[in-house]
């Protein structure tokens, strides 16, 4: 599997898509395209395997699936993850003969993308020094009043940065791909010391991903049993992921019902007190 120039170019304008803001808001950008599942399934239709870039993008977003970034600070850049690891990890699956939906395929991916995701960290801070100068430029037009202006610094100049720091690394990375994949098999066979420890650590990188998000979402010990549910759905009824989110999606449905009913049931109890009072000072009234 060879990446032609066309499709590491068009690799690269969706890297820069998924880390601007200004293309539709940081919703589209970074929480949307930037993320590897849905980067899985355009990098898949690229190169003109879907099924391969889906299941990669699947078992690279397993291990970012928590991932944030607070105050700027990045472990890991998603944007370098989806359009430069998940690529090289369909190249190196195709010409090693392993099938991207087995452990090892998915073992290989999340090994390609953990390299390349702390690689795209130098790319990210890169991106927001060169973004410092374009600052510069937009309060220096507040200052002056030419708020027109500011459509350029916020819309116009951050290309010169992604194209630096996100289009050209992607062009070149994606299409110099192959050759590094080759000498990857080359100096490290499948049955080697090294690719087994890849496969090992890259089994179980997705645990650490589930993890950190559990680290944030669960205060008590009530809050594991929805996770616990989903493993008992998916092992017992033999229900996929959709399966699993479809009944996932009907218990959030219940809850939120549940907590308008409580709501109002609270707003009912704080306005009978009220207009109990409003009652009485009528009487006094009266009888004065």
């Amino acid at each position: 599997m060879e990446i032609s120039w066309l499709q590491a170019a068009l690799l690269g304008f969706f890297a820069c898509l998924a880390s601007m803001p200004g293309m539709g808001g940081t919703v589209i950008g970074n929480y949307t395209l930037g993320r590897p599942l849905v980067g899985g399934l355009v990098c898949g239709i690229i190169l003109g395997d879907i099924k391969s870039g889906i299941l990669i993008g699947t078992a690279m977003q397993v291990v970012y699936i928590a991932l944030v970034t607070p105050g700027g600070t990045v472990s890991a850049d998603v944007r370098a993850v989806s359009y430069i690891g998940i690529p090289l990890a369909m190249i190196a699956v195709k010409s090693m003969g392993i099938d991207a939906g087995s452990p090892e395929g998915m073992a290989l991916a999340t090994s390609f993308g953990s390299m390349v995701g702390t690689l795209g960290t130098v790319l990210f801070y890169g991106t927001a020094t060169i973004n410092l100068a374009w600052q510069h430029i937009g309060w220096k037009a507040v200052e002056q009043g030419d708020f027109h202006k500011l459509y350029m610094v916020d819309m116009g100049l951050p290309w010169i940065s992604h194209i630096i720091c996100s289009f050209l690394p992607t062009l070149i990375m994606c299409k110099m791909g192959a050759p590094m994949v080759e000498l990857i098999k080359v100096y490290l066979p499948m049955d080697g010391l090294a690719m087994q420890t890849l496969f090992t650590v890259g089994a179980l990188l997705p645990a650490v991903g589930v993890a950190i998000l559990l680290k944030q979402v669960a205060d008590s010990f009530l809050d594991f049993i929805p996770f616990f549910l989903g493993f008992a759905l998916a092992a017992g009824m033999g229900l996929n992921l959709i399966g699993a989110a479809i009944v996932g999606g009907m218990f959030a449905i219940i809850n939120y019902k549940i907590q308008m009913l409580r709501i109002e049931a609270k707003k009912a109890a704080s306005a009978a007190p009220a207009k109990a009072s409003s009652d009485d000072d009528d009487d006094d009234e009266e009888d004065i």
